[in-house]
């Protein structure tokens, strides 16, 4: 299922949360990754907080991106 991202927030820990298409709000751990190639950079919080939506999925200002269905499948549900 392909679905695009409408707005992300950086929250603690290295977590985002993330409004998809569809309505749901989930959140990602970037702790998995954060010690990985150019998500290095990430641990920066400056760099980390800097992440926007980037046509259907985000970025951040070190040109670091990730794969909406990605984000998707590795996110969980926010319940309400």
């Amino acid at each position: 299922m392909y679905l695009a991202i409408k707005s992300v927030q950086p929250i603690t820990h290295y977590k985002l949360h993330l409004t998809f298409e569809n309505g749901e709000k989930r959140e990602f751990d970037m702790n998995p990754y954060i010690n990985t190639g150019i998500f290095k950079d990430l641990k920066d919080v400056r760099i980390f907080n800097s992440v926007r939506v980037s046509f259907d999925t985000i970025e951040w200002e070190n040109e670091a991106d990730l794969d909406p269905e990605f984000l998707y499948t590795h996110s969980t549900l926010i319940k309400d």
